[in-house]
């Protein structure tokens, strides 16, 4: 019989996710809107989606390595709370540098909340079943996707205020569920009891030391192939509200929803799969979809092109993940799962506050559509890097 997938605790991390997703996906496509309120330009506008994902992918790998020494439920609970004072405090910030200002320390605590979600759901799934829980678990972002925006642009109608106290009370119940999880730091030591830990010499504690302790460097390399995908990602996530206003589309979330479907539908009838397959498999053509769904969205002139866009790139990407997941985790230690997650995080988000703020930029200058055929570009190359990083670094090899 196959290990049981569906736990009181998998579903718990699963309400979990779902609420932080919806918390952060009505607020980024909002954003925007109220940076242009407060006086900044378009450029101006994507960098708070870029300067959060930056400050995340700078501090991913250390909040990382240190949710595996805390403890990751502790972490949760933790940054919960921070998040909701963050959130409550830009109700009252009027100036758009103040606001850019703070969200660079969102960002960080945003890592570390990303990084111990990851580590602990790992822990949760059994290891057979891998990327198919992985597959399931991510449909939590997923639905929080499809729904958050629309939600997030309704309250809006009410003003920002209205916005920035529901998405506080959000972060509130996040700290509330997060604390009925059980509490990973005694499964740690329970762990450690029947398996002895090596004894360790002493190291001298230097910047280099601190860095190679840290920063599971090899993951990081492997996952600039997210990177160059969620490129365009971020970019589709800032702007594709502002372009469906400029094709004049309506409802001005639909490419989000329609991806949010998407990506549903794929991890339901393919997600299960991905563990007979084998993850290497799989990932190889979700790497292309996403470029051409980008081609397609650039190229879009209405309603019927930007839901085909979005079904090609939803496809591709939503698979992505579980399946790069799943084949970078066959390769590290299981102390080491927060530092990993938080290297992949690393990267991930490096692509993503590129290609708010970059193609921010580009839009500002160029117009949308050479901006996503630049995403596009970014994301063809996915392929040949992951097969070049991968061979240099021996992993296919070492599972033969």
């Amino acid at each position: 019989m196959s290990p049981r997938l569906f736990t009181t605790r998998f579903f718990i991390m699963f309400g979990y996710t779902f609420t932080v997703f919806a918390s952060v996906f009505q607020l980024l496509p909002v954003a925007p809107y109220r940076v242009l309120a407060l006086g900044g330009s378009t450029a101006v506008a994507g960098l708070f989606h870029g300067f959060l994902t930056f400050a995340s992918a700078l501090s991913g790998p250390i909040t990382g390595a240190m949710s595996d020494r805390i403890g990751h439920r502790p972490v949760l609970i933790g940054v919960s709370l921070i998040l909701a004072a963050f959130t409550f405090s830009y109700a009252f910030i009027t100036d758009y540098h103040l606001l850019l200002a703070v969200v660079i320390v969102h960002g960080c605590v945003w890592s570390a909340l990303l990084a111990a979600s990851g580590a602990y759901m790992t822990s949760t799934i059994p290891e057979a079943r891998r990327a198919e829980g992985l597959s399931y678990w991510g449909l939590a972002t997923v639905f929080a996707i499809g729904v958050a925006p629309i939600v997030g642009f309704w309250v809006y109608r009410h003003g920002w205020f209205a916005l920035c106290m529901e998405l506080a009370a959000l972060n509130l119940l996040m700290a509330a569920i997060a604390w009925a999880l059980p509490d990973d730091r005694r499964e740690a030591g329970a762990t450690a009891v029947e398996a002895p830990a090596e004894p360790v010499s002493p190291v001298p504690l230097t910047v280099g030391s601190f860095v190679r302790s840290h920063i599971e460097w090899r993951v990081f390399w492997l996952a600039v192939t997210t990177a160059l995908v969620s490129f365009g990602y971020g970019a589709i996530t800032s702007f594709s509200a502002l372009f469906a206003d400029d094709l004049g589309v309506e409802p001005r979330s639909l490419f989000l929803s329609v991806m949010a479907v998407t990506t549903v539908l794929g991890r339901l009838l393919v997600g299960r799969a991905i563990d007979a397959i084998g993850p290497r498999r799989v990932l190889i053509p979700c790497l292309i979809a996403p470029a051409v769904g980008m081609v397609c969205f650039a190229l879009a002139q209405g309603r019927v092109t930007l839901v085909l866009s979005a079904l090609v790139f939803g496809a591709g990407f939503g698979l992505m993940h579980p399946a790069f997941t799943t084949y970078v985790l066959e390769h590290v230690p299981v102390r080491r799962r927060g530092a990993a997650f938080g290297a992949m995080l690393a990267a991930f988000d490096t692509g993503i506050g590129l290609g708010a703020s970059l193609l921010g930029l580009v839009i500002h200058l160029y117009g949308f559509r050479p901006a996503f055929l630049l995403a596009a570009a970014l994301a063809g190359l996915s392929v040949p890097y992951f097969t070049f990083v991968d061979r240099r670094l021996g992993l296919s090899e070492a599972r033969r």
